[in-house]
This record gives C-alpha cells, structure tokens and sequence, in this order.
C-alpha cells in the first residue's frame, strides 16, 4: 500500500516527466542552437566595417586611444566640430523600469525651464538606454520621450510563458512586444537623426553585458548609424533590447559578430548587471581627452537615478520568492550607489562637476503592475515640476559629506 509520501513522489515524477517532453518541444522551436565566440578571438570580434561600434567598458579602446595620440588640433576640430573648443556636459541616465519615466519627465521639465544644454555625450542603460536615444537627440524628442513612459503598460512589454515552457527556454516572458516598441519609436528617421549629430562629434553610449565573457561592453549608436553596415538598424535595436532585458526574466538578445570573415554570436543582456550607470571607463584619461578637445571649464556630469536611494524598511515574509525579491532589490540599491560613487570620484580624479538627481522618498505611489501607465505618469509629472522649478541638483552621492561645500 503506497504511503502519502509516494503518492506524492508518483505524481511528482507523472509532472516531470510530462514537463521534459512539452518543454523539448517548446525547447527545440524557442531556444536555437548557438555558435559562440571562441575565448581566444574574443578581443579580435567585431561588426563588419564599424571598428568604433564598441568597446570594453574597462578599457580605453585602442581606436580612441590611438586619436587621442596622433590627431593634430585641426584633426579634433574636423572630428569633433560641435564638442571642440566649447564648454562640455554629459548626460548619464540609469536603469530603473518603469521609473525610467521621472528622467523622462526630469529632462521634459528642463526643457522648460530653459535651461536644458545640449549634450556632448549621453550614456544609458537599461531602462536608461531606451530614453537616451531621445535625450541625445534633444528637446524637440520630448514628446516621444513622454509617450514611451506614460502610454506603455506591461502588455507592451512582454508577455508571460507558459510554467512548463518557461523552465526549458530561456525567460520566463515574450519580449517580441518590447522588440515591436523598440521598432515603432526607433525607426529610420531616428537612426538618421543620430547619424547626423555623430557626424557632429556628439556621442551616444549604451550599455550591455557581454554574459558569455561576463564584462561590460559600451556600443557606440552614433557610429552604428553612421555606417554602411546593412543591419545596422536591427543592430541599434538589438542592442536598446539587450540593455533593458533583465537575465532570466528576459530573454537574451543573440548578437552576430565576425572574426576574419567568420560569423560567431555573443550573448548579450541587461547593461545592470554590470553596473546601474556609468559614465566613461575608468581607464580613460578624461583630462587629456578634454584637453585635446580644448574643453572651456569644468565639464558638468549629470546623472540620472531613476530610483529610490534611500533606505525603505518593508517587512519581509518568510518564503522564497518574498526573500529573493527582496534580496535582489537590496542589491540593486547598493550596487546603484556604489556606481554612484565611482562616478563621483572620477569626477574628482578628472575635474568635471558632479550633479545628481534620483527619486525622492516623498514620492509614495505604488504601481497596480510592472509598468502601470497610471504610476508612470504621476512619476513624470514629478520629475518635470521639479525640473521646472529649478532641480536641487546633488553634489556628492548619498551618505558622502564633501570637505568643502554642503555636501548635499
């Protein structure tokens, strides 16, 4: 007589198994095989024609560093006519999610305010790389940047899978719909557009993670558009999508790359999993890159947090999911200050000015789901009355107090 403990067990096995055999048929139509990049090719591996599409983010890239050496001043002012011999700031937009609509409504309120410069650089990741293709391009984007963050709900992101076929595949969600806004919102009037201000010597930075070298890779979108690469469009968005697409949550975004005219691919994912912001690689000698530029004052580095900084006390209940949920969150949070931090100190290290803006504790809405355009629009409206009256910019990260000044 079978106990409740095999009972138990036999079911369990009848649910394996019937769970093996619908997930080897999602499995063979979900998941394509792969060819990845060989470890010893992995610094020869690039875009056919584009050798500036991208760069570790540890490193000076060779292309750059190799400019900085040999160009005469009037090779920086033919390279670079919008950014050389003129004052420089820098946009830095965060992940965040749905949050990412108080930088949209943070930069719609600058823009009002009439304060607003022109960047000579943006970076983002994550939910940030989505937004700063409009931020880069400027004031008269506001619009487009306002629709992407207060119309778009979590229908129009991602649909969920199926239990079963989701343990065989490689996400728990769908993000074809994702993949069709990033379509709708980045067309070929964009991508021009983008050319266009590169061809200036403005630039546009978007953050990945390499998974299989598991290092961070920075995408030059300016150079991508500028190009004759014939997919450089679906380039352009395949990298928006691997920057806001969350490992596991998300599938991964497949990219192709060659080596001596052979085709490998690498995996790429969200940009925060190796860092929530950035700025430029430590690696790089911003002094020097300014000093070529013939850069007027201190450049000023402005970063968007699209996130709560400070400490939010929630009592946990004890379960898995409750525990890793709330575990993740934790690391996000710290992880997102201590990219915070680094930026700061190359500020320091480099004589640029720091300005900090991040979501106020005050702000105590909760979304009704992941992306609630409801929730987002009052998260907009936030970011655009402070900007308007004149945003309190922070000089230092949170928790710092600066030897001179209020350190706020």
């Amino acid at each position: 007589m079978k106990t409740k403990f095999t009972a138990k067990l036999s079911t369990l096995s009848r649910w394996l198994a019937a769970a093996v055999l619908v997930g080897s048929l999602y499995g063979c139509a979900g998941t394509p095989p792969r060819n990845p990049l060989p470890l010893e090719l992995t610094n020869q591996a690039g875009i056919p024609g584009i050798p500036e599409a991208r760069f570790w983010g540890d490193e000076w890239p060779r292309f750059s560093m190799e400019r900085f050496e040999t160009f005469s001043d009037d090779d920086f002012k033919r390279y670079f006519p919008a950014i050389y011999d003129t004052e420089h700031n820098y946009l830095t937009i965060s992940g965040g999610g749905a949050n990412g609509a108080f930088g949209a409504g943070l930069l719609a309120g600058w823009t009002a305010a009439g304060t607003r410069p022109e960047f000579s650089m943006v970076t983002g990741i994550s939910t940030g790389a989505l937004s700063a293709p409009f931020a880069f391009l400027g004031p008269n984007y506001d619009d487009q940047l306002k629709a992407v963050y207060t119309t778009t709900s979590t229908a129009q992101i991602a649909r969920k899978r199926n239990v079963i076929a989701a343990a065989f595949t490689d996400s728990m969600v769908d993000t074809a719909p994702l993949r069709e806004m990033i379509r709708s919102y980045i067309d070929s009037d964009i991508i021009e557009a983008i050319a266009r201000e590169h061809a200036r010597g403005r630039r546009l930075y978007i953050g990945t993670v390499n998974l299989d070298a598991s290092r961070s890779v920075i995408w030059s979108i300016g150079a991508i558009a500028a190009s004759d690469y014939p997919r450089k469009e679906e380039l352009i968005r395949d990298v928006l999508q691997a920057s806001a697409s969350i490992p596991v949550a998300f599938p991964p975004v497949v990219i192709p790359v060659e080596v001596d005219g052979r085709t490998f691919d690498e995996m790429h994912v969200d940009g925060g999993t190796g860092s929530q912001v950035f700025a430029y690689p430590a690696a790089i000698d911003w002094k020097e890159v300014t000093g070529k530029l013939k850069v007027r004052g201190a450049p000023g580095v402005y970063v968007i947090r699209n996130s709560f900084l400070d400490p939010d006390y929630r009592g946990v209940k004890r379960g898995i999911i409750p525990i890793g949920i709330r575990t993740i969150d934790s690391l996000i949070r710290t992880q997102g200050i201590g990219d915070l931090y680094q930026i700061y100190t190359l500020c320091e290290r480099d004589g640029n000015t720091f300005n900090l803006a991040y979501i106020p504790s005050s702000f105590t809405e909760k979304p009704e789901e992941s992306f609630d355009p409801g929730y987002m629009s009052k998260l907009f409206e936030l970011g655009y009355r402070m900007a308007v009256d004149g945003y309190p910019w922070k000089k230092t990260p949170p928790g710092f107090r600066a030897t001179m000044g209020d350190g706020s």
